[in-house]
């Protein structure tokens, strides 16, 4: 187990930054409330879509980890109903800035129930020799080029230009890498990429730059970009551009995932936690200023404002079954063939879909 948790960190710390579901640094981590290691748990009796209200399953308690970010947006109504005392099991729910905060966690059992990026799943489903499977889609893409100028209006356009993004060796670098070569660019000879470690490195590198700079980031901060850079605009979203090019794909963030044993021995409280976190997602998107006053309450962006503008480009969903099965598959299959250690070295196989 020891050299399982050890091989399962280095590959984590590695994809800490995947897809922007994490912009806080790796050493932050916040509960429901914003105060480090305070979670919140829920007492009795809500609803959710397909269910009576009354609960099947024995009460259970679930310990949620998710990262700050589109990934946890989903997620606030659920919280704010474990806040209240209004769920129908004990969710009890810590955030956290990166996913190498997590992972360890998931192995050693002290967490039940992760939303951490795609491949990383898959990566902790072959370092614990299929002990963990994947419930859901919960974010799509959340990537965006962006620029203040007006010549970008296909990828072919980035030919000859320098793009600032972050993400190196992570989900974000594999994304750019495959929409340039399937459009034919070659990343490093047709287009100059510039990585840096955060996103706030990506917008003081544009502000110091001359011309008509253009960099790659995730929602929320193209969001709070715009707000501090006049004329900064959304030219291309990255989850259309792959799917262009990948029909058969889905560009796909973020995960809902689970301890195996954990969903074995609660099977019926699981399918009914999964009913209540759709209700939370689907809350979050029919409700977006409601939504946004809770993603702000919960100190996953800054601002109110910030929120209201970025959660309708934060591709917030609930996918599950077969439909989760053909868009995370094929995902991690595109990821594989460029790099086998993205997927931790060995595409999943059928165990891996929880329901489908």
């Amino acid at each position: 187990m020891k050299k399982m948790l050890s091989a399962a960190l280095a590959l984590a710390v590695a994809l800490g930054l995947l897809a922007g579901c994490s912009g806080a640094p790796a050493s932050s981590a916040a509960s429901v409330s914003g105060a480090p290691a305070v979670s919140s748990s829920a007492a009795a009796g809500s609803a959710a879509p397909e269910s009576t209200g009354t609960p099947a399953a024995e009460r259970t308690a679930f310990r949620i980890a998710s990262l700050k970010g589109p990934t946890t947006m989903g997620l606030v109504k659920l919280m704010d109903e474990a806040d209240k005392g209004e769920a129908r099991h004990d969710y009890e729910v810590t955030m956290y800035g990166a996913a190498d905060e997590i992972a360890p966690q998931l192995i050693k059992g002290d967490i039940d129930v992760a939303l951490v990026p795609c491949n990383l799943a898959g990566v902790l489903y072959n370092k614990t020799g299929g002990a963990v499977e994947v419930a859901a889609v919960n974010t799509l893409g959340v990537l965006y080029v962006v620029t203040t100028g007006d010549d970008i209006t296909s990828v072919a356009d980035l030919a000859g230009k320098t793009i600032y993004t972050t993400g190196k060796g992570t989900t974000p670098e594999y994304v750019l890498n495959y929409v340039l070569t399937q459009n034919g660019l070659t990343p490093g000879e047709d287009v100059t990429i510039e990585y840096m470690s955060e996103a706030t490195e990506v917008l003081a590198a544009m502000q110091a730059s001359s011309g008509y700079p253009v960099a790659m980031l995730p929602q929320p901060y193209v969001t709070t970009a715009q707000m501090q850079m006049e004329g900064l605009k959304v030219a291309l979203d990255m989850t259309e551009e792959w799917d262009k090019v990948s029909p058969d794909s889905a560009l796909v963030t973020g995960v809902v995932v689970a301890r195996k044993e954990f969903v074995e021995q609660n099977e019926a409280a699981f399918n009914e936690f999964l009913e209540d976190y759709k209700a939370s997602t689907e809350f979050v998107n029919a409700n977006v200023d409601e939504a946004a006053a809770l993603v702000a309450g919960y100190e996953i962006v800054p601002k109110e404002p910030i929120a209201q503008k970025a959660l309708p480009e934060c591709n917030i969903t609930f996918i599950s079954g077969a439909d989760m099965k053909a868009k995370v598959s094929g995902y991690l299959k595109v990821l594989y063939d460029q790099n086998t250690e993205a997927v931790g070295g060995t595409l999943p196989d059928d165990a891996f879909y929880y329901g489908a």
